[in-house]
Formats: C-alpha cells, structure tokens, sequence
C-alpha cells in the first residue's frame, strides 16, 4: 500500500542521531538562505529590466505609439499610373497623421507562396513590416483596391482610441455571419484586443485589419501562415483559413474585436456583399472596391477613378 507521508518508526531513535539530525538540518537552512540571496540579488539587478519590459508592453495600449498602414501591391498584373494613384493616397493620408507606409510587392513572396493562391501574399507582407518597424504599436493592412476617403480623420479617432474602439466592438454576434454558432465573446474589452477587422454579409473579411505588435501577432501570423493552412483547399483560401482558425482556437478569439463593416470596410455600390449597412456612404474613412481584381466584368481602375477624383478635390480643399 502506498501512503501519502512515510509511516512513523515504532521505536525512539538514539541520543547520537538526534545530534546529526540538527547538524544536518542547519546545513540545510544555511543553503535556503544562500540560495534565496542569490535570488534576490539577481531579482534586484534585473528587476529594472524586467519593470522596462513590463511597462513597454502594458503602455503598448490601444491608440498610442506609431502605426504602420501595410499595402500589398501587385506590379506584375496592373498598371503603374493605377498604382501610383493608390500610392499617392497612402502618402498623403500617413503624412497628415503620422504613419508609416509599407508598401509590399507581391512578387516577393511568390517563393514563400508557392502553388497557393497569391492573395496568402498579405500575411507575409504584415510580417515583414513587423520585423522592419520592431517599435511601431499598430500594423493596418489595407488591400490594394482601395482608398482612404476621408483623408483629416486618423485612425485613432476612427476605431484605434481605447474609448471608441469600447464603443463600436460587436459582442456576441456571430464570427462567420450569418448564424455561425461561434460568437464574440461578450465580456472582452479594448484592452483586450490585438486583431481588429470586420465581416461582410457571408465571412470575416481580411482587406482591412489592425493587428497590435507583441507575441501574439507573431503567433497569430505564423499559425495563419502554416503550410498546412495554406496546402488546405479552402474555398476562399487565407480569409477561411482565418475563420477556421478563430472558431477553432479560444486564444485567438479572446484577441478580436469585430466592428461594424462601414469603420475601416465600406464596400464600392460596385462590390456585391456588403454586409449590413457595409456600402460606402459619403463621410466614410475607406472606399473598397471589393472583388474588383476577380470578377471578369469588372475593372478596378475604372470603378475607382470617380473616388479618387472625389478623394484629390477634397484634398486640395482641405
């Protein structure tokens, strides 16, 4: 039979081992004592270290630090008088709220793509501008076909802010609408949250999204971006990847806000499903010209080019 202390002895032990028994139990406290030393010597040498760490990461908070605006551009499929338009758009909105653009070249990670569909391209550009903007708080990855509207509010005063960000979170609405039985959960805060974005009338939808620097987001891109992921015939290849993740991994949808699709997602009149209330209306922050790039009747530099006249007028009047 096993216990769970030794049995006591039925005997009383000799005058001589009750001596070397202390003997032995000082030496014991005596190495406590010298291990614990070492320990709060070490404690107060790298507590310093250790309070910088803490404090830079709990300050990296919703709405502070520099935001990175990340745009994947494919050069090898449209023009470059399009492009430049998208450009000069991206430009002029991080200049007058000081942001830095990424701009990413799809064609660079072709190799790491390989036989997948090329719209995985957006995961690894996320990735590379976290490593090459180490300090920055927030990367918002915008898709290429698109335009940012209103050009004197920010970010932070959108969705970023800790306030309205609070305010505009879907709690408890389905994840994949429009009756996925996964939801939002209900008790979650600004604080809370790393990955922002939107879902249309069918799926999560990943052409706008803010994703906050730290451990998580190079988890999340690097389990996003597992070739076991990106080898998976999913329908809609890297955004259902993304579905499947955050239904499936508790972790991850601890980390998500869901907000209103019109915040940072407002589809074209051209772009068929929107979500509820998800087509642009005047005074939006972004115009998205989505499905431009896939529908053969479409033409995403033709269904543009009114908005971005609209977007140069209000421009020159501001």
């Amino acid at each position: 039979m096993q216990f769970a202390v030794p049995p006591r002895k039925g005997h009383a032990a000799p005058l001589y081992a009750h001596s070397s028994f202390l003997t032995f139990q000082r030496r014991k406290q005596l190495k406590l004592v010298a291990i614990l030393s070492v320990a709060l010597l070490a404690l107060y040498f790298l507590w310093p270290q250790f309070s910088s760490n803490s404090t830079s990461l709990a300050t990296s908070s919703i709405g502070t630090g520099g935001v990175v605006i990340v745009t994947v551009l494919n050069r090898a499929s449209y023009s470059d008088t399009y492009l430049q338009k998208i450009i000069k758009n991206r430009k002029d909105y991080a200049e007058r709220h000081g942001y830095t653009n990424f701009f990413a070249n799809l064609s660079d990670y072709e190799p790491y793509i390989g036989s997948s569909p090329q719209t995985w391209g957006v995961v690894p550009a996320v990735r590379h501008a976290m490593a090459s903007h180490p300090t920055a708080t927030y990367f918002f990855h915008l898709d290429a076909h698109a335009l940012f509207m209103n050009p004197s509010e920010s970010l932070e005063s959108r969705f970023l802010s800790k306030h309205r960000l609070e305010t505009l979170m879907r709690r408890d609405v389905p994840v994949v609408p429009p009756d996925s039985i996964i939801k939002t959960f209900a008790h979650l805060r600004a604080e809370d949250i790393d990955l922002v974005l939107t879902n249309d009338a069918e799926d999560l939808n990943t052409g706008s999204f803010a994703l906050r620097q730290g451990d998580f987001a190079r988890f999340l891109l690097d389990t996003w971006f597992d070739p076991l992921y990106r080898s998976y015939d999913f329908a809609k290849a890297e955004l259902h990847s993304l579905e499947h993740i955050v239904q499936w991994h508790p972790t991850v949808l601890a980390r998500l806000a869901l907000v209103p699709q019109r915040v940072i997602n407002s589809f074209s009149k051209d772009s068929p499903g929107a979500g509820v209330d998800g087509t642009y209306r005047d005074g939006d922050l972004i115009v998205r010209f989505f499905g431009c790039d896939t529908a053969p009747a479409r033409n995403c530099q033709w269904e543009m080019e009114p908005y971005y006249k609209l977007w140069a007028k209000r421009v020159k009047l501001e």
